[in-house]
């Protein structure tokens, strides 16, 4: 029982040391005061800030045709500036294709066409009514 006691111990105290000390790790204490600048400044004097802005622009489009699931979609989109433009088609479970092409832009917002082609197929009902369940 001693010897377990004494293995309890060293272990515990090992992950105590274990313990990260927080620091700043530059041996300079936090305090406040003026900053002092040391060299010959900060070489930013005639500096131009470069505006990197680009306007969006973009395009791409995927498409899947899953035919073991049955999993059948396609999406495309163009972006110019603040001008969207795409469109996007799956299979219902229904069996009929929707189709939807939208437009976005600041004047107009989103506006959104949907098209449906095909024939639904809904399954056939086999007997209408309740159950032949005999009462006594």
């Amino acid at each position: 029982m001693t010897l377990k006691l004494v293995l309890l111990m060293a272990v515990l105290s090992g992950s105590a040391l274990a313990v990260p000390i927080l620091s700043d790790g530059l041996g300079l204490s936090l305090g406040h005061g003026p900053i002092v600048t040391l060299g010959h400044g900060s070489g930013l004097v005639g500096h131009q800030a470069v505006d990197y802005y680009a306007p969006p622009q973009y395009d791409f489009a995927y498409g899947v045709s899953d035919l073991h699931t049955g999993d059948n979609k396609q999406q495309k989109e163009i972006r110019h500036g603040d001008v969207v433009q795409g469109e996007y088609s799956l299979k219902e479970a229904d069996g009929t294709i929707r189709t939807v092409k939208y437009t976005a832009d600041d004047h107009n917002g989103f506006n959104a066409v949907v098209l449906r082609q095909g024939h639904a197929l809904h399954p056939t009902v086999l007997q209408h009514g309740a159950l032949g369940v005999a009462l006594h």
